[in-house]
């Protein structure tokens, strides 16, 4: 894939893919620019600052894996404990904060393979909620449910161990960069298929360009929006 000449850093975005029901707006209150309830305005000022020292830890690498890529390289986040405790501060308020649908908090944070793994069980821990994750297919075993999606050369495929989502959890889905959007769309699927209650999708960098989240029919948040060029 290629990037675009970006503009200036954007703060956390978030959208709805519907408009919220009457019955929803008693439960998501006036909004903020970031999609949280005007009475965190507090919280907003501290993701505001978290997302900038974030954005400020990436490192670029053009030309890879292939000629005309930028790699966004999300480690040095986890080399200095400091900023792996604001990447779970920011991931936090997301979670806590957004506007998910009916007011709703999670019951199970989902990470997807393999990134989403490095943060995931963290951000669960933080939050007191259970970490489930979605594999690449043959990586778990027992009974599992599975969903495919289309990748470049071919489609891949992405499961789930059966039962680890009880009927009516809340979920939310996690992952360290949205580009196309069809991996979480698939697990989103699995999330569906396995009984949960899908509330919304939160990412650190959106790769915005490539509109994946147009492919999802839930809340997204991303906290690092608009790719810098390198």
């Amino acid at each position: 894939m290629t990037t675009l000449p970006a503009p200036t850093p954007a703060i956390p975005t978030t959208t709805t893919a519907e408009p919220p029901s009457n019955s929803d707006k008693k439960d998501a209150s006036i909004t903020s620019t970031l999609g949280f309830p005007a009475t965190a305005s507090s919280s907003t000022a501290e993701l505001a600052r978290l997302t900038l020292a974030l954005r400020e830890a990436l490192r670029q690498f053009p030309d890879f894996p292939a000629p005309g890529v930028l790699f966004e390289d999300i480690m040095p986040i986890f080399a200095d404990a400091s900023m792996h405790e604001s990447l779970i501060r920011a991931l936090e308020i997301c979670c806590l904060h957004g506007c998910w649908p009916g007011g709703r908090a999670p019951d199970v944070i989902v990470g997807l393979d393999a990134r989403g793994f490095l943060f995931g069980p963290s951000l669960a821990l933080r939050l007191g909620v259970g970490f489930v994750p979605v594999r690449k297919k043959g990586k778990l075993p027992g009974p599992t449910v599975t969903a495919g999606y289309m990748k470049e050369y071919g489609e891949d495929f992405f499961q789930i161990q059966a039962a680890s989502i009880k009927e009516g959890q809340n979920v939310l889905i996690v992952d360290d960069i949205i580009a196309t959007g069809g991996s979480a769309a698939a697990a989103g699927s699995l999330v569906r298929q396995s009984g949960g209650n899908l509330l919304g999708y939160v990412f650190i960098l959106e790769l915005d360009f490539l509109k994946g989240r147009d492919k999802l029919d839930v809340p997204v948040h991303t906290l690092l929006s608009k790719q810098l060029s390198g």
